[in-house]
């Protein structure tokens, strides 16, 4: 797969320099200085490139190191266990920022969670969901009041809580934004949020007013671009404004960019765009 490989990637990259270049144009216009994403803190959620992980998750692991990717967000670990996982990882020249475990698994043994998380090297444990039974003010309660729960566990273990939001977590209920239950009734000692840019942008939410409101508290983004439809698109090639985001960097307190496509068309091209326009984008 070796030789194949590299010359796919070499393909892959090679489609986007000129995106690239535009956007490198672009921010040459704003004023001075410019900044730009640390190249070790760039990454991609695994669930980017699951059809191929299934199939060849080393030669996988591989390609995203061969691209330049420093870190990954696991999502799941394609029937190994959590030490052969970390060992292919090694191999593949990438480290895992985070790790992405259910509301269930973590009600189930949190501990076993915690134990995993650690084999695996993270920083972050992220519960990427809450199950639509809890879309209530009610239900949203009572997961701030389990993440906090989580939180001082994580934190007792070296590692940080987080949650990772969807449109729906942007519903009212009884008036209230659902989300915001959980960012008004957690400590950010403990519980802070991985901020999905996508899926906070399409219901019409700005995520530099959740900065604003609620500074240092989304130490990972997932970078994830829109299409004019609304679609998901490879970054660089959608609508979403993420020098603006990008921008606010202090205040919103971004350690971690990762990058998510979740119905890519060519996993590896995506992959390969998303690693050339962080490298490139300024802002």
């Amino acid at each position: 797969m070796t030789t194949s490989r590299r010359g796919f990637l070499r393909f892959a990259m090679g489609s986007t320099v000129v995106a690239g270049g535009l956007q490198v144009a672009g921010a040459a216009a704003h004023a001075e200085p410019l900044h730009s994403v640390p190249p070790d803190h760039i990454g991609i959620q695994l669930y980017t490139v699951r059809n191929i992980m299934a199939t060849d998750p080393q030669g996988t692991l591989g390609a995203l190191g061969d691209i330049g990717y420093a870190t990954v967000g696991v999502s799941g670990l394609y029937g190994h266990t959590p030490e052969k996982f970390r060992e292919m990882m090694d191999i593949g020249g990438v480290r895992a920022v985070l790790t992405h475990t259910s509301w269930d698994a973590m009600n189930a043994n949190v501990q076993r969670e915690l134990e995993i998380a650690r084999i695996l090297g993270v920083r972050y444990v992220v519960v990427p969901s809450l199950p639509g039974s809890l879309r209530t003010v009610a239900g949203y309660t009572h997961a701030a009041a389990k993440f906090q729960e989580w939180g001082i566990k994580c934190r007792s273990a070296g590692m940080k809580f987080l949650f990772h939001n969807h449109d729906v977590d942007f519903v009212k209920a009884d008036g209230k934004v659902l989300y915001d239950i959980l960012l008004e009734q957690t400590d950010a000692r403990f519980v802070n949020f991985e901020l999905d840019l996508y899926w906070i942008t399409k219901p019409g939410y700005d995520p530099v007013a959740y900065f604003e409101r609620h500074p240092g508290r989304f130490p990972v983004f997932h970078v994830k671009d829109m299409a004019a439809n609304g679609s998901f698109e490879d970054l660089g090639y959608g609508t979403i404004d993420f020098p603006r985001i990008f921008a606010r960097y202090a205040q919103s307190g971004i350690r971690e960019y990762v990058v998510e496509h979740d119905t890519p068309k060519v996993a590896l091209v995506t992959a390969a765009r998303g690693h050339d326009y962080l490298m490139k984008v300024r802002f």
